[in-house]
């Protein structure tokens, strides 16, 4: 892998994990300030805004990063800066639009979602997605600066913007839920939409944060523009007729967990209720897309960071033709992500009670569902670089394909599936879905891109072989601790987990060392990164 696809991939990493993180984090005390249907609520509001946001956006910031790059590897800076102004207009446009529609929709939406014997109301919904539609207006704009910078294949402003925009949300979200519901003795409702609200507000920061980059980079993009070969003189609506073959892709990439999570929305309370199970509907809910959701996606933090530095770089090496390279970053991306996904969450699933507590409250069924969901994890994650690399060769159709097949038989499996297994049959059809999606771009890659799969399944058999022995060595001290310690109270859950997961990485890194399998992956960036711990230490 480059030195600049490591380096991007390690800002984006770093930063997309700190977002994660902090991500998760917050969901401990914001869990305590509204509980399981103030959970509920928010989620209610942020899957329709994230389909939304899509909508917005429309795919064209990302695509405007892969456009940038094409033509920034021929030379032609000023073709990327013409699209980029326009583009500004375009994102205004769009994001007003998206809000309206969100807005005014918000109560018909609503009405849709919920039943008739459900506890939470109608217009409660309602009123927080309203409140998050806000958002709509300010974060195409951030998206599309974004997309600027990764073109230039430059990942610090994105990386930095994301935990500034995260930070600020967070501590929105947090403090307003708190002071309206304790110190104001406002309702639930409102609690919510303030923290629903806070998403605007973390827009807004992120923003300021680009903005400081655009106005200290400016000089070296304007001096850029004075290298242009100046030899191509492409319309806007050249530009965007290209942008639109990219961006239609884009918009499915980016709205496929959240469509997945739509369908879970408009099936699953109807479903449960149908099933006699109205009473526990919303929690389950809760549990299902909000609080195992949102441990479940921390590993797959660092396939967002891939899927974002791949495309200007897989782009760069097609558009030269060199399969040399091309094959060698697929490689290495399909290796280092199987290395460092498949043993996190293996190891989120052994460890889902003591998780579960430390992070909500003891509960069956959060750990349950937990346990079911973390291997998902890894499809998601491969979902997000295999569709990557279909944009990078330009057979970005054929993620459209792949997506609605995955979609169509989580709608059709859903239903019957919570009938069968309850909250559990929703994550099954999750994963059947990703699964086939998965498998069709997997087979596109092979014709298309002529991918040799040979080494990077040798590899992935020595991973899944150390990620065996990791489950044994993290498995028997799981059992050895709960002797005398009990996973369903915080204290003792953080001893379990800290303790099984330094036994777990320690068994999983030995062996990765002691192979050189960890070289192989990271190549002298390891003894480099090695000398400077023992300089420190």
């Amino acid at each position: 892998m480059s030195s600049k696809l490591l380096r991007g991939t390690f800002i984006m990493t770093l930063a997309t994990i700190i977002s994660k993180v902090l991500g998760l984090f917050y969901v401990i005390p914001f869990y305590h300030i509204v509980g399981e249907e103030g959970n509920a609520l928010y989620s209610f509001a942020y899957i329709p805004y994230t389909i939304f946001i899509s909508l917005a956006t429309a795919g064209i910031p990302a695509a405007v990063s892969k456009f940038i790059s094409k033509y920034n590897a021929l030379e032609e800076y000023a073709v990327g800066r013409k699209l980029f102004k326009s583009g500004l207009v375009v994102m205004f446009c769009t994001g007003t639009i998206s809000f309206l529609f969100l807005y005014f929709l918000a109560p018909s939406l609503a009405d849709f979602i919920i039943p008739d014997n459900v506890d939470t109301s109608v217009k409660d919904v309602a009123t927080v997605i309203r409140a998050v539609s806000f958002a709509l207006i300010v974060v195409p704009f951030m998206s599309l600066i974004r997309g600027f910078f990764q073109g230039h294949q430059s990942m610090g402003p994105s990386a930095l913007s994301q935990v500034i925009e995260q930070i600020v949300r967070i501590v929105f979200v947090l403090a307003g839920a708190f002071i309206v519901l304790y110190i104001m003795k406002g309702s639930l409702v409102q609690a919510v939409s303030v923290a629903t609200f806070a998403a605007c507000i973390g827009a807004i920061g992120g923003l300021g944060a680009l903005l400081w980059y655009w106005y200290k980079r400016k000089p070296y993009l304007d001096g850029l523009l004075l290298n242009d070969k100046g030899t191509m003189d492409i319309s806007l609506k050249d530009m965007y007729k290209e942008i639109v073959v990219y961006a239609a892709p884009f918009i499915f990439v980016g709205l496929s967990g959240s469509l997945f999570q739509f369908i879970d929305q408009l099936t699953f309370i109807r479903t449960m209720a149908e099933i006699g199970l109205a009473d526990q509907a919303v929690s389950s809910f809760a549990v299902l897309n909000f609080q195992t959701h949102k441990l479940v996606i921390i590993p797959v933090s660092l396939a967002t960071a891939f899927s974002l530095t791949l495309v200007p770089s897989i782009t760069k090496a097609f558009v030269e033709s060199d399969r040399t390279s091309l094959n060698y970053q697929l490689n290495q991306a399909f290796q280092v992500l199987l290395f460092l996904t498949l043993p996190a969450v293996v190891g989120l699933s052994l460890l889902a009670e003591p998780i579960f507590t430390l992070f909500y409250d003891p509960s069956e069924l959060g750990t349950e569902v937990l346990r079911t969901y973390a291997p998902v994890a890894i499809l998601f994650a491969y979902f997000l670089v295999t569709a990557a690399i279909l944009q990078g060769i330009n057979e970005q159709r054929y993620t459209v394909l792949s997506l609605l097949v995955g979609l169509l038989l989580k709608l059709s499996l859903n239903i019957p599936l919570i009938k069968m297994m309850e909250t559990q049959g929703a994550v099954v059809a999750t994963a059947i879905g990703y699964t086939a999606a998965i498998l069709i771009n997997l087979i596109v890659i092979k014709t298309y891109a002529k991918y040799p799969f040979r080494l990077v399944l040798r590899r992935g058999i020595l991973i899944v072989i150390f990620t065996a022995l990791m489950f044994a060595g993290a498995g028997i001290t799981y059992k050895l601790l709960t002797l005398f310690l009990t996973p369903t109270t915080n204290l003792q859950a953080f001893i379990i987990v800290v303790i099984c997961a330094a036994v777990g990485a320690g068994v999983y890194f030995y062996l990765s060392f002691k192979t050189k399998l960890v070289y192989f992956l990271f190549g002298q960036k390891v003894d480099r990164l090695l000398k400077k711990v023992r300089l420190r230490g």
